[in-house]
């Protein structure tokens, strides 16, 4: 899947806002604002249960990565998540 096609599938669902679980978060981290070299994806499959993490790094942005962007997408699609969450921005790796 191209990395536009990608990303608009993402965006999409993120905008849908909350609509009950299971959830999955996409959260970027990276050494400045502008590259984030990794995200965390969390997912809940249900409301006071213990979340799952899985991590994903790059040398370059994640976001512009093809393949990672495509494997985001593939989470969402394979735990069947009615909510996807993106935390805005680049939290600083630290």
């Amino acid at each position: 899947m191209n990395i536009d096609k990608s990303k608009k599938r993402i965006a999409k669902k993120v905008k849908m806002g909350f609509k009950g679980y299971p959830q999955v978060i996409f959260s970027y981290f990276g050494e400045t604002e502008d590259m984030a070299t990794e995200v965390v994806v969390t997912f809940v499959l249900d409301e006071g249960v213990e979340p799952q993490e899985q991590r994903f790094a790059g040398k370059d942005d994640v976001r512009e990565d093809e393949v990672i962007q495509s494997a985001l997408v593939k989470i969402m699609e394979r735990t069947d998540a009615k909510t996807v969450l993106e935390v805005e921005g680049t939290a600083l790796l630290g």
